[in-house]
């Protein structure tokens, strides 16, 4: 009987967990992006550890939220020297957050002018006033409670 601790997940397994396909973890593995060398078994088959699994899922996160792979291969790197490096694996964990939450205010700012855009459409199109957008060019100013816009925007901003 293996323990949880013990048990091993082929690399068709890790993929159906984490989403990745068996190419990218192969890639991963050839990237130095994982924190410990990849055990075979007998037949020479990739066999992954749960540590193994959240450390990719992990990974997962950092890509999709724009972290470079050098960025995270230099983080493997420095959890497998081991202790005494804290301060610069914190680094770029704090680097990397800056940059998220910069890219979070951008996106809720887009988001914004989304929301007035569709408040001024659906305003003008209950008013039966469709036709007075774009009379002036783009409205992308906030808009009130009934659709209406609070500010003109500059008129030589594109659609």
């Amino acid at each position: 009987m293996t323990t949880a601790e013990e048990s091993r997940l082929s690399i068709g397994e890790v993929s159906a967990r984490t989403g990745l396909t068996t190419h990218t973890l192969r890639f991963y593995e050839q990237e130095g992006l994982l924190v410990e060398p990849v055990r075979r078994n007998s037949a020479g088959r990739r066999e992954f550890s749960d540590q193994e699994v959240a450390w990719l899922q992990v990974c997962t996160k950092l890509r999709s939220s724009g972290m470079s792979l050098p960025d995270i291969r230099r983080y493997a790197e420095l959890v497998r020297e081991g202790a005494g490096n804290e301060a610069e694996r914190f680094e770029i964990l704090r680097r990397h957050e800056s940059k998220v939450t910069q890219q979070m205010a951008d996106l809720q700012e887009a988001l914004d002018t989304i929301k007035a855009k569709v408040t001024l459409y659906a305003a003008h199109l209950a008013d039966g006033s469709a036709d007075a957008l774009w009379r002036d060019g783009p409205t992308c100013s906030p808009v009130d409670g009934g659709g209406r816009q609070l500010t003109r925007s500059a008129p030589a901003e594109p659609a």
